[in-house]
């Protein structure tokens, strides 16, 4: 990925399993884009948390120590999930995640993430509508509508507050 641009991005859970139904770890995604943000690596203009992936429309702005910010969310975001694990003596789901690696000894997150570049005005406004419908689509439907989905930047764009305290109005960027 390259810095100050536009991408659409989905990281998956290892397996496509559900790690991410607990709201404690969406909270864990949350606060992770939320810190990003305040440090000026990235602008996050879109976001949806599902059970087993993610999607962002985001932009890097700057690295982060010597990695891109994507890199920082998704090592930190695991370190904080097996943490809990750990923590809250989970070992049979901490099992799952295990790996045969001299890299780390858990994997949460796939290791190919897909980041599309966003370079219309129609690509983005499709992803953002990809985006906010997920949670009612398909096998998902974990709410009726996208406004009454939580983890989700659809309420921002009905209402214009943002609970979050990170979200960015496409708008602005086109």
């Amino acid at each position: 990925m390259d810095l100050d641009t536009l991408y659409f991005f989905t990281a998956t859970i290892s397996q496509w399993r559900n790690l991410l139904g607990p709201d404690k770890y969406k909270k864990i995604i949350l606060d992770s884009l939320a810190y990003l943000v305040l440090q000026r690596k990235i602008k996050v203009y879109a976001f949806v948390i599902m059970p087993n992936h993610v999607h962002f429309i985001w932009e890097l702005l700057e690295l982060n120590g010597k990695e891109l910010p994507h890199a920082s969310f998704m090592k930190y975001t695991s370190h904080v999930i097996q943490k809990d694990l750990i923590e809250k003596n989970h070992p049979k789901i901490l099992e799952l995640y295990k790996v045969d690696s001299g890299i780390r000894k858990y994997q949460f997150w796939q290791c190919k993430s897909l980041a599309v570049h966003l370079y219309t005005p129609a690509i983005i406004y499709q992803k953002l509508d990809y985006i906010h419908n997920n949670p009612c689509r398909g096998k998902w439907m974990l709410a009726s509508s996208p406004l009454d989905y939580k983890y989700s930047s659809a309420r921002f764009y009905e209402t214009g507050r943002d609970d979050f305290g990170f979200l960015l109005h496409i708008g602005e960027r086109l």
